[in-house]
C-alpha cells in the first residue's frame, strides 16, 4: 500500500494553490484581450431612414457589406445608430448617440477610423452631428477634435439638400462628405422622372459609389 506523507501532501498542495493562481491570472487577462481584438480598422456608423426598423436599414445594411468589400484585407465593423426614426421627424436623439458611440470607440479603440451617415431622416442625424443645421435637428455634434478619426462622411437622401443646405459645407468634415440625391428624390429637393425616386438608393448604383468614395479616403 502507497502512503503519502505530510511534506508531499503540502508540496501538493502548494502546487495546486500556485496552478489555481495562474489559471485565475489567465482568466482575468483574457476579456482584455479579447475587447483589444474587437476593434476593427474601421468602423462605419449608420443612421436608418424613417419608419425603418432597428437596424442598418434598407441603405446602412448593404452600405455596410459594399464598403466592406471595397476596403478588401480591412477588417470593418459596423453600428447601427439607435433613436426612434419617427414620422415627427426629430432626430435629435440619433445625433446625440451618433456622436457617443464615435466618441467612446475612438477612446477604447485608438487607431480605429470612423466612416458615419444616414439615409433620409438618418442623414438628418448625421447633418446634426457635423455641426450642418436640418429642420427637426438637435442633439450634441461629434467635437472637432475628433474630425481627424472620421474618415469619410456618406449621406443619402439628405433633407438638409432639400431645405437648400449640403452636408459638404460643414467646417470640418465637409472635405471628406458627400452625399447621394436621385432624381425625383424630393426629401432632397430633386425633381424628376426617375422610378423609385426616394426610395431606390439600394439598387441604382449609389451604394457602390458610395463604397469607393470611403476606400478612396480611407487611404
Amino acid at each position: 500500500m502507497t502512503t503519502t506523507s505530510g511534506s508531499s501532501r503540502r508540496i501538493g498542495a502548494c502546487l495546486a494553490t500556485a496552478f489555481v493562481s495562474a489559471a485565475g491570472a489567465l482568466v482575468v487577462a483574457t476579456p482584455a484581450s479579447a475587447q483589444a481584438s474587437t476593434c476593427s480598422d474601421v468602423q462605419v456608423v449608420f443612421a436608418r431612414g424613417t419608419g425603418e426598423r432597428a437596424g442598418l436599414g434598407s441603405v446602412g445594411t448593404p452600405f455596410v457589406r459594399a464598403v466592406t468589400s471595397t476596403l478588401g484585407g480591412r477588417s470593418v465593423s459596423s453600428y447601427a445608430v439607435d433613436y426612434p426614426a419617427a414620422s415627427n421627424q426629430r432626430s435629435g436623439s440619433g445625433t446625440t448617440d451618433m456622436t457617443n458611440r464615435v466618441t467612446s470607440e475612438a477612446q477604447r479603440c485608438p487607431d480605429t477610423k470612423f466612416v458615419i451617415g444616414g439615409y433620409s431622416q438618418g442623414a438628418a442625424v448625421t447633418d446634426s452631428a457635423v455641426g450642418v443645421r436640418v429642420a427637426g435637428g438637435g442633439g450634441t455634434p461629434i467635437p472637432a477634435s475628433l474630425a481627424p478619426r472620421v474618415a469619410a462622411v456618406v449621406v443619402y437622401g439628405n433633407p438638409a439638400q432639400g431645405q437648400g443646405g449640403s452636408i459638404t459645407r460643414s467646417p470640418n468634415f465637409g472635405s471628406k462628405a458627400v452625399e447621394y440625391c436621385n432624381s425625383g428624390d424630393g426629401v432632397c429637393g430633386r425633381r424628376g422622372t426617375t422610378p423609385g425616386g426616394h426610395l431606390s438608393y439600394s439598387g441604382n448604383g449609389t451604394i457602390q459609389s458610395g463604397a469607393e468614395f470611403v476606400a478612396g479616403k480611407v487611404g
